[in-house]
This record gives C-alpha cells, sequence and structure tokens, in this order.
C-alpha cells in the first residue's frame, strides 16, 4: 500500500502553481472569515482581536492562502499555524504565500493527531483531510484537544452518495496495483477508466471532475489508499463522540429535507438532514463548521440590528436591481439548481448592503421603522442565508 506521506510527495493535492497567485485567488468553503463569523460566532467576532489558526492537513494550502489573503486585506491580524505529513504539498503550500507576500504564517510538518502540541487556536480549518485517517474519529478528537474556548472548526469531509461509483474503483484498484508506484498506478488505472462502459456507475456520475482536471486530482480521487465517507447520520456522530457539535453547515439549503418534500410533524433535525442528503443524491462532500459540545451552536440571525450582512457570490448592484425587476434568481450548490424571489419593495435594501453597515444603519438609511424593516429582512434572509449568500460578520466595519 501506499502511504499518505508517499501519495501526496508523488502527487501533491490540489495541483497548483505558485504563480498563479498573481492573477487569482482560490475562494470557497470552509474558511472564508465572513462565513466563519456567521455560522460559528453568530457574526460577532471581535475582529481586533488576532485570530489564531491552525490549518491541519493543509496540502498545497488553498485554504491558508484564502484565510491569510482575506485577513490581510481586510487589515486584520492573524496567526497561523500549517501542518502537514507531505513536504513536496508544503513546499507548494509556502511558495504560494512567498508570491502573495504574506505573513504570520509558520509552516510545521506533521501529523494532525498531534495538533495540541502545537498549542490552542480560535479556529481550526480541516479540509479534505480526515476521511482519510485509519481512525478518523482519533483525528477529530485531536483537533478537539487542540480547540481554544470559543473556538470553532472549519471541515470538509466526503459524502457517499454523490461519490457513487470511487470505492467500487478504489478497491479494484488496490487490489490489481499492490506494489507498484505511484506513477504505474495512475498509468495504469487511466487506461482502464477510459475504458469502462457507460452504464458504470463512476462513467455515468456528472458529480465528479478532479479526475479530469490533473494527474494529482485523480490519484487522490481513485487511487486513495485510504479513503472514508460519512453519511449526515455518521458525521453527527463521530462529532457528538469527540467532543464536538455541528454549528452549521456552509449550505443550509441542501439539508432542508422540506425544500425536497412534504415532511411529516416532529420529524428531528438530523434526521431531515439525513433524509434531504439521501433524496439530493448530489452530495459528494460535507462542508460545515462545529463548536464544542457545551457550546453555542446557531449561526447568525438578523434579528440582532447591530449584526452587519454581506453578500456572497453575488454584485449587489446586480441583486438589487433583479430584485427590483422582479426577477427570480438564481441559486445552488452541490449540483442542486434553484431560484428565489425576494419582494420587489427589497431591493433598495440589498442595495444598502455594503459589508460595513449595520441592519439599523440599513434601515435608517431606507427611511423604514423597526417593524416593517423586520418584516421585509425577514423575508430577504430566510431565502438567501440558507444557500449561503447571506452572511453577518463585522469583518471590515471600523
Amino acid at each position: 500500500m501506499v502511504t499518505l506521506t508517499e501519495h501526496y510527495d508523488a502527487y501533491p493535492y490540489p495541483e497548483r502553481d505558485p504563480e498563479d497567485e498573481r492573477r487569482r485567488l482560490i475562494v470557497g468553503s470552509p474558511s472564508h472569515p465572513i462565513e466563519m463569523d456567521h455560522v460559528l460566532w453568530q457574526g460577532r467576532r471581535d475582529w481586533s482581536q488576532p485570530l489564531r489558526v491552525l490549518v491541519a492537513g493543509g496540502g498545497t494550502g488553498d485554504g491558508l492562502i484564502q484565510l491569510a489573503t482575506l485577513m490581510k486585506q481586510a487589515g486584520r491580524p492573524c496567526e497561523i499555524t500549517y501542518l502537514d505529513l507531505s513536504r513536496a504539498a508544503r513546499e507548494v503550500a509556502e511558495a504560494r504565500a512567498a508570491v502573495r507576500g504574506l505573513e504570520g504564517i509558520e509552516f510545521r510538518t506533521g501529523s494532525l493527531l498531534e495538533a495540541a502540541d502545537h498549542g490552542r487556536f480560535d479556529y481550526i480549518d480541516c479540509c479534505g483531510v480526515l476521511h482519510h485517517l485509519p481512525e478518523p474519529a482519533e483525528g477529530f478528537a485531536a483537533l478537539r484537544g487542540a480547540l481554544a474556548p470559543g473556538g470553532g472548526l472549519g471541515f470538509m469531509v466526503y459524502a457517499p452518495y454523490g461519490r457513487s461509483g470511487v470505492y467500487p474503483l478504489q478497491e479494484a484498484f488496490g487490489a490489481l496495483f499492490e506494489g507498484l508506484s505511484p506513477q504505474e498506478r495512475l498509468t495504469r488505472a487511466r487506461r482502464i477508466v477510459a475504458e469502462l462502459p457507460e452504464g458504470h456507475p463512476f462513467a455515468s456520475n456528472g458529480n465528479l471532475g478532479d479526475h479530469l482536471e490533473s494527474d494529482a486530482g485523480f490519484y487522490d480521487l481513485l487511487l486513495h489508499g485510504q479513503d472514508r465517507a460519512f453519511d449526515v447520520p455518521g458525521l453527527l456522530e463521530v462529532l457528538g463522540t469527540t467532543g464536538w457539535q455541528l454549528a452549521g453547515f456552509a449550505t443550509p439549503a441542501l439539508y432542508d429535507a422540506a425544500r425536497i418534500a412534504e415532511v411529516p410533524e416532529g420529524m428531528d433535525a438530523a434526521t431531515r438532514m439525513a433524509v434531504a442528503e439521501k433524496l439530493r443524491g448530489t452530495i459528494r462532500v460535507h462542508v460545515g463548521y462545529a463548536v464544542a459540545g457545551d457550546a453555542p451552536a446557531a449561526p447568525a440571525r438578523g434579528t440582532d440590528r447591530g449584526l452587519v450582512p454581506h453578500l456572497r457570490g453575488v454584485q449587489r448592484a446586480a441583486l438589487a436591481k433583479a430584485v427590483a425587476q422582479g426577477r427570480a434568481l438564481p441559486v445552488g450548490a452541490a449540483g442542486v439548481s434553484s431560484s428565489v424571489t425576494l419582494p420587489k419593495a427589497a431591493a433598495g435594501l440589498i442595495a444598502g448592503v455594503d459589508g460595513r453597515r449595520t441592519l439599523a444603519e440599513i434601515a435608517q438609511g431606507a427611511k423604514m421603522d423597526p417593524l416593517a424593516f423586520g418584516s421585509l429582512w425577514g423575508k430577504v434572509e430566510a431565502e438567501l442565508a440558507p444557500w449561503g449568500v447571506l452572511l453577518y460578520s463585522g469583518l471590515l466595519r471600523r
């Protein structure tokens, strides 16, 4: 069997060219500071205080570079420890940080199972790693031991249904290629995948694309020697048994069974999410946030008029114009496409969302009394927040 270190030294993942940092920033979930604030700290984090971060299993650095860059752009203090087993992956991450001139990052080579040896952290990023451990629960527990009071975890773990076809191929390739080098394994597997019958579950799965993008993506998807997917019940169980609780998914709408079917009265939240995952069938990864088992676990809500709203993934002027015209707005994630329609009267409120003004200031600018504003804004939040389009954070407010 090819070890994790051998795998990622041969094919650092994801494949990245540090020179690309001069022309673009890869952004996503988890570990966008505004999203972190919204889910973990109810939109109320004091950003004048340094954010102590552990990037556990940082790979070639996507989460690291995003978080460090956005904190730098916001002028907020941040101290980051990067940790990974692969020296080759670390070299890519270091080169990317150097191109951007990012400071305050300490790069270390090691296992996340020793996370607590590196200190206590306000935020831990662990994206695409825990499902590759021999015992994932040990990883969750190790990260819990490195969490500072009031801190939180941003995670991504694989989900089973959207990855249909992957695991039979992994098992077959593991049996066929035992003892071969990573390079020879890749060459042989590519030949087989190119000739898969059209009806093979993997060949017909349109949710997957890593194998088409790079050698590193192909190897990570289909030749991994250690890979376990979590359904919603399995994820909630491992969180609970290791001292965590789910604070929220990055896109809660995907896990809302009521958006898909009529839900029986009294069905608990965990069952609703599990049912939604089965009905969707396209969720290939779970992206979300967790906090200590005894901590508050509720994303920000606009009932707090001191919060600062942000729009993510849309231009506010274009969105306000579409709302004023009564047009439906496309939203979606994980292969799910949907649309939302907002009251035309909300256009002026959306136009006032600049990431710096509080809800109270937006209401004042719109000359709306608190009751009328609350009613209208509640509709905006109900439609946009579940898709991760509306978030609350004081990151940019001075």
